[in-house]
């Protein structure tokens, strides 16, 4: 299958690991529809995103609550005829259940990620786990957003830190809780402007989290400069990452694009979308990847 061909079937999975003696082991499944083993994954229903979908197919495969934190390359291959792309995650496992073997998976196994790699029935599975192998420890996970819609700033004549979310704002706000539950965060921190906290109201109601309201990642005030205030969020995140705790973050859009570029030292494309946002992973205090959500 070409990168180019289009793709008819969509599905999202992780490799899910757990700590061991001597390192980490990775979790495998069993099919006996196919007779192979493979990294855990399905597809996406209509309308759901991704990350979802990976981890949500990971807790009906195996029984195992993992939390995302590296994007890893996409497997493209066909499948009965049809051309398929699988979105992979590494995961923590944060809790396992009772599995109970049933048709479709009859039997979950944890490997060294070595042993995991030769296990495997395919090689795309192979390729995903080696790059997982590859990657440094994970320290801390942070989710970061922009806030959701918020109408227009020439139409509200209030002050514009207290310009609230719309109508299409709050059902933003609603979707991007689901992400933000995903990661479990410990903690929830917004910059100081209305529509900001309100974009991660949803989520502090669903994980019964207050909000901690911060300055530094606000944007400019009339005479501050763009980059001064990109080097404070950049130096923020870096803060929050570094207590290695698992954090939401809510921003604004003249922010996160300058802390991104410091923290990448890429001059890449950080636009975010309004309601938008990324998942960043960190080893110490290095920026370790950026996954565009």
């Amino acid at each position: 299958m070409t990168d180019d061909e289009p793709v008819r079937i969509r599905a999202a999975g992780g490799v899910v690991w757990r700590p061991a003696a001597g390192g980490v082991e990775v979790c495998l499944v069993h099919r006996p529809r196919y007779g192979d083993w493979s990294l855990p994954k399905g597809q996406l229903d209509a309308g759901e995103h991704p990350l979802r979908a990976a981890v949500r197919e990971v807790a009906e495969e195996t029984d195992v609550r993992a939390v995302p934190q590296v994007r890893l390359p996409t497997a493209r291959y066909r499948s009965e005829g049809r051309s398929k792309a699988v979105d992979y995650w590494s995961m923590r496992a944060a809790a396992e259940g009772g599995f109970q073997p049933d048709t479709e998976v009859d039997e979950v196994a944890w490997f060294p990620a070595d042993r995991a790699a030769r296990q495997v029935s395919y090689p795309h599975d192979a390729e995903v786990i080696a790059a997982f192998a590859a990657l440094p420890p994970v320290t801390a996970t942070l989710l970061l957003v922009r806030h959701a819609h918020a109408g227009k700033r020439g139409t509200w004549t209030g002050p514009d830190n207290g310009r609230p979310l719309d109508a299409e704002g709050w059902a933003q706000a609603q979707a991007l809780a689901a992400l933000v539950a995903l990661v479990r965060p410990a903690r929830l921190v917004s910059a100081s402007a209305r529509r900001c906290v309100q974009t991660l109201d949803p989520a502090a109601a669903l994980l019964d989290l207050p909000i901690e309201v911060v300055g530094d990642l606000d944007e400019p005030r009339p005479g501050q400069q763009p980059d001064e205030c990109a080097l404070a969020a950049a130096a923020r995140l870096v803060a929050l990452a570094g207590a290695g705790e698992t954090v939401a973050v809510c921003s604004q859009g003249k922010v996160i694009p300058g802390a991104l570029e410091r923290l990448t030292g890429l001059a890449d494309d950080f636009t975010t979308p309004k309601g938008g946002g990324w998942l960043l992973a960190f080893t110490g205090d290095r920026l370790l990847s950026a996954d565009r959500l």
